[in-house]
């Protein structure tokens, strides 16, 4: 089963260049609490991540997104990093999907939620 998935790892967004990338150049830097693996190379420039599931973005936590960015240059996991009170979990990407959000007035919005479309404006009136 490990040949066949890495053999369509490309469906993850992890592809075979990737994966020799990494295991040539890269150096395991930690995992977050989602299961993804931080790299970066020998001197530090290049910091990329492996997902554990589907690549999507909005599953790097903070503290590792400030890592990635170079906005830090410690990684979570060699220090005591407490969130923000401010900070919140990360959240899948809605966008595309039933779940999305579609403001009053929306085309996509269901027929009956929440009444009747809203005007958002008032339109000039010429005297």
């Amino acid at each position: 089963m490990a040949l066949f998935e890495e053999l369509f790892a490309w469906w993850t967004g992890n592809t075979i260049g990737t994966r020799l990338f990494t295991w040539r150049f890269g150096n395991k830097v930690g995992t977050d609490s989602f299961g993804n693996t931080y790299y970066e190379d020998k001197t530090g420039a290049r910091r990329w991540v492996i997902y554990d599931k589907v690549a999507d973005a909005s599953s790097v936590t903070p503290a590792w997104h400030g890592w990635l960015h170079h906005t830090v240059d410690v990684p979570p996991t060699e220090e005591n990093y407490e969130p923000r009170a401010w900070q919140m979990p990360p959240q899948a990407n809605l966008t595309g999907t039933p779940a999305a959000y579609r403001p009053p007035g929306s085309t996509l919005r269901p027929v009956g939620e929440e009444g009747p479309p809203t005007r958002a404006y008032e339109p000039w009136q010429p005297e």
